[in-house]
């Protein structure tokens, strides 16, 4: 595997690539890498010839009082972890690479709609810095497939989009999300969990899937997100939202939708977890 944090020699690399009719994939991370990222290696392993992975802690989507500073960085590790999985490119730049004129002169993405609600109502600005990061990593990177985890739905939404409306030539791919054995989700935020939260944790699982035997017993949607929000407190974790969206586009569900997604965010202790359950409701 080799490790590059320059542009240049990214497309070089691509280039060649490109010119022995490889197909190319990427997997766009922050490092801090666990199995859940892995199994978004193994994926891209299987749709393509070549697999880039990227590490990049994006300060754009970060608020001011969020945990950019704080947010861990693992490159050593990481880099052993990914050489096992047979990847052959990481690319990780530092923030000067990736913004050289500086944040706040930098051209930004944004996609409407989609990144103003959940957790961009909770993280203003968040997902324009997602989309922007994303984007600038495409052009980079040129993969011909991208691998995403679903347990950042909304944030797989506004790419997918962002890659439609912008005529991008990438092939956006979304995995189910990995859990722990006790069904917490796999995330880097897990870190910030002391031993008592974490036994405390896997209560954010077991609301969305009460949410989604609700649902399918004909349960009003405000009332299942009321009883999700009080599932929730009696577990000691405070709801930033918990929500019923239609799948396709996040707009509020209506009786005539049937592809549903519940999505929650919840603070606890230091960490904010987020986590979704799609329903299919039978017609």
């Amino acid at each position: 595997m080799v490790l590059i944090d320059e542009v240049a020699a990214l497309r070089r690399r691509v280039a060649a690539w490109r010119r022995s009719g490889e197909r190319i994939a990427l997997v766009p991370t922050m490092g801090n890498l666990h199995t859940g990222h892995l199994t978004l290696v193994r994926e891209a392993r299987r749709l393509a010839d070549r697999t880039s992975v990227s590490i990049f802690v994006n300060p754009l989507q970060f608020g001011p009082g969020e945990d950019y500073g704080a947010y861990p960085r693992t490159l050593d590790r990481d880099r052993e972890l990914l050489e096992a999985e047979g990847t052959d490119l990481l690319f990780a730049p530092v923030v000067q690479v990736v913004y050289p004129r500086g944040q706040e002169t930098q051209t930004r993405v944004e996609v409407p709609e989609l990144s103003d609600l959940l957790c961009g109502a909770s993280r203003p600005g968040h997902f324009v810095g997602v989309a922007t990061v994303v984007c600038k990593l495409f052009n980079m990177a040129q993969p011909d497939v991208a691998v995403f985890g679903e347990k950042d739905f909304q944030q797989l939404l506004v790419i997918r989009r962002m890659v439609e409306d912008l005529c991008l030539p990438v092939q956006v791919r979304g995995l189910a999300t990995v859990r722990e054995p006790d069904g917490l989700a796999m995330s880097s935020r897990n870190g910030y969990l002391t031993a008592e939260e974490r036994e405390r944790a896997p209560a954010l699982y077991r609301a969305l899937c009460a949410a989604a035997a609700r649902l399918r017993a004909d349960m009003a949607a405000g009332e299942v997100e009321r009883k999700g929000a009080q599932e929730l407190a009696a577990n000691g974790l405070r709801a930033d939202y918990f929500s019923v969206r239609r799948a396709s586009d996040l707009r509020p569900v209506t009786p005539q939708d049937r592809d549903l997604v519940v999505l929650a965010a919840a603070y606890l202790g230091k960490a904010r977890l987020i986590d979704n359950l799609r329903i299919a409701l039978n017609t």
